[in-house]
């Protein structure tokens, strides 16, 4: 049997990078998949069709995971259509990096309600249809800058340990009724948007991590499939670290 046959995964920011290899590696484990991302467009589109030759059952929502009410437009919509959700994974994302004296307003509120209040939103919105179930895990991309900060990321990093702090409470909060929430730590992670980083930039960033290479978006796809499943039935209120020992 699948590791996440029967189950039904909601994934935020999922049509690219992390959130797509989540994806693909839920639907491998035979999870039904609610997708959203900010747009539904031919990535989108590509990837849901993608995934539905895995056999699961997938829908694509275009939705903006830092606004209230769509977010719980998308869990009220897919409760009609699958029934249950089992498992979320919070995982939209933004940056807007720069120095602190440079900050601009603008740029603080648009990685807080992204990174963060994203997270409140969907959880808020899952919470009802996990406790009738008595049964959930809910997954929060955190970062190790969400742990140890970085210069040039202060509303990036102060999002990243928002959610950890979110993450532990709601675990108290919701243990009792058999719903797990923990936190993956990712550091740096080759995506699209480390991509963007010059070459010797990269090489610099390899450099300082014992494992002398960046990870990959399909290994903290492992962890969240670890999360995910019944592999972790006892493992609540914890923020795993995929970082190569870059930070320990």
């Amino acid at each position: 049997m699948k590791l996440l046959e029967g189950k039904t995964a909601l994934i935020t920011g999922a049509s690219r990078g992390i959130g797509k290899a989540i994806a693909e590696k839920f639907a491998a484990e035979g999870c039904n998949l609610i997708l959203t991302d900010l747009f539904y467009d031919d990535n989108a589109k590509a990837l849901e069709e993608e995934l539905r030759t895995k056999g699961v059952k997938v829908k694509m929502y275009a939705s903006d995971a830092s606004k209230f009410d769509q977010a719980q437009h998308v869990v009220d919509e897919a409760a009609k259509e699958f029934g249950q959700i089992h498992i979320l994974v919070n995982n939209a994302g933004i940056t807007r990096d720069t120095l602190l004296m440079r900050m601009t307003e603008e740029q603080w509120d648009l990685v807080i309600n992204v990174n963060l209040k994203s997270v409140f939103n969907l959880t808020k919105a899952v919470q009802s249809l996990m406790l009738k179930q008595r049964n959930g895990s809910i997954i929060n991309m955190s970062s190790v800058v969400g742990v140890s900060g970085n210069a040039g990321q202060a509303n990036y990093s102060a999002s990243k340990a928002g959610i950890i702090g979110f993450t532990k409470t709601i675990a108290r909060e919701l243990g009792s009724r058999n719903i797990r929430c923990n936190a993956i730590a990712p550091g740096f992670i080759l995506t699209e948007m480390t991509d963007k980083l010059p070459e010797e930039i990269r090489k610099e960033w390899a450099e300082k991590i014992p494992l002398k290479r960046g990870g990959t978006p399909d290994e903290v796809a492992k962890v969240a499939l670890f999360l995910a499943s019944d592999l972790s039935s006892y493992v609540s209120g914890q923020v795993i670290q995929v970082c190569g020992a870059m930070l320990t």
